[in-house]
């Protein structure tokens, strides 16, 4: 992978484990991010020695963890806003951090024709599960609550909803079957 978002990561990788000497790097990625950073981490590891350590999660709970002491060098989000605060909080260094890539969340179906790109598949209601990543821990979870209430269909829906760890187990529900449709990041 030699993208210019990928060559700033190996780089940021590559400056964070040079000066510590340390054997390996604790890097937590964003669910939607995991694909891309294993490549990273395989060039990083091929090119430095170093072993880079990978846990894939929601940038909610990375928050959390980190704010208790989780060893993590690198956080790949999936927002600006965690590693600002974490930064603020005195718990990242403000000046690593920038925007590696920017991300899309669509509605989508395993099934073809089922989803419009209108979204009004949405307002007519006519499924029985909607997949998204938890709201709460998960910064595509939010944005699909986000589109939900600017439709004006979130109180419709909510009993429909089938809450997954992350964004990619979302993706997991409807490509499975579990959910005939589902909030996900464009691949």
């Amino acid at each position: 992978m030699k993208s210019t978002s990928a060559k700033l990561l190996f780089g940021l990788l590559l400056a964070l484990a040079e000066p510590v000497l340390a054997d390996e790097v604790q890097v937590a990625v964003a669910a939607n991010f995991m694909a891309p950073m294993k490549a990273i981490a395989a060039d990083f590891e091929k090119d430095t020695g170093h072993k880079t350590v990978l846990a894939c999660g929601t940038v909610g709970k990375f928050y959390a963890q980190i704010h208790n002491g989780a060893p993590f060098e690198v956080m790949v989000a999936a927002d600006e806003e965690t590693p600002a605060k974490l930064a603020r909080d005195g718990l990242g260094l403000d000046d690593t951090r920038y925007v590696y890539a920017i991300g899309k969340l669509v509605l989508w179906s395993a099934k073809p024709g089922f989803v419009d790109d209108k979204g009004e598949v949405l307002k007519k209601g006519d499924f029985q599960h909607l997949a998204l990543a938890n709201p709460k821990l998960a910064v595509y979870g939010a944005a699909g609550m986000d589109v939900m209430k600017r439709l004006g269909v979130l109180p419709a829906l909510e009993p429909k909803f089938v809450f997954a760890e992350n964004i990619t187990q979302a993706h997991m529900f409807v490509s499975s079957g579990t959910a005939e449709l589902g909030f996900v990041a464009l691949p």
